[in-house]
């Protein structure tokens, strides 16, 4: 494979600074261990390097996602352990709520409005329903919900103003409620091509049903220029976000690479790079 020249950048800033502290908010936790997360317990491989990424950005902030300190089961919403596959290398310390709602396009909308709630970006909180109709963070901290009928949404005045974080909570789940991966799709910007992916794009395969992947997590080798993925994923029914295992590696770690014209396998799900999409 021919060297990537941004790649090869990467890995000489990453020589000479070493990888940012963690310093970031996860407002569903009360004190985050600052041990149990992505960078401290996903090793990457011999010869590669975790690309540098700036402090306070989106891509530092999924970096330091917690996990949980039991890595072996997974969980649904009603409680009981998921038996459909066994796809997890870790999962995330994140609640999943009591209802099916946050299934594989619910679990990357929630990390990326968590992020931007934690950054007090309140106003770029903002998804597509699959309807069309947007659903603005603002809008609902306002004291406005939506009323939906016949496939329309209208908002309406019924609450006051409310910028708690269980109310931010509250619009979540309305989001979980009337968004997925046919939105997703079409609301993110596509990428042209895989040579251009970054930390927080997303492989979204639209439809009813489809499934979305998160990037989590970058690598790459400095002497060829090849870049490793680490995915995470929701699924369906609602269950606990989990990094995706690779069960194609002979070292355990749960690094994909996925050179360009390539395909990516998840489950039984195959991701082109047609599918690449990025907030």
């Amino acid at each position: 494979m021919l060297r990537r020249p941004f790649t090869i950048l990467f890995s000489l800033l990453a020589a000479l600074y070493p990888q940012s502290v963690q310093s970031n908010t996860y407002n569903w936790l009360p004190s985050p261990d600052s041990l149990n997360t992505i960078i401290q317990l996903v090793k990457v491989p011999d010869d590669y390097d975790r690309i540098v990424v700036e402090k306070g950005s989106f891509a530092n902030w999924l970096r330091h996602l917690p996990l949980k300190k039991e890595q072996d089961k997974i969980y649904q919403y009603d409680g009981n352990p998921v038996t459909t596959h066994n796809a997890n290398y870790a999962v995330v310390e994140i609640d999943i709520g009591d209802s099916d709602l946050l299934q594989c396009a619910d679990a990357i909308i929630r990390l990326r409005a968590e992020f931007l709630f934690s950054k007090e970006l309140h106003n770029s909180i903002s998804f597509t329903f699959t309807s069309g109709d947007t659903a603005d963070y603002k809008k609902w901290r306002d004291g406005y919900r939506p009323r939906v009928k016949e496939n329309r949404v209208e908002w309406l005045k019924m609450n006051a103003v409310d910028s708690s974080y269980s109310s931010f909570r509250e619009y979540l789940d309305s989001v979980f409620m009337y968004a997925g991966t046919h939105s997703m799709s079409r609301e993110l910007k596509k990428v042209n091509s895989v040579d251009s992916v970054q930390i927080g794009d997303a492989f979204v395969l639209g439809g009813f049903p489809g499934h979305a992947v998160l990037v989590a997590d970058m690598a790459v080798n400095a002497a060829t220029g090849r870049i490793l993925l680490l995915l995470i994923q929701g699924f369906t029914p609602a269950q606990d976000i989990h990094i995706i295992k690779n069960e194609s590696r002979n070292d355990g770690l749960p690094w994909f690479e996925m050179p360009p014209g390539t395909t990516l396998e998840i489950l039984h799900w195959i991701f082109s790079e047609e599918h690449l999409r990025r907030f």
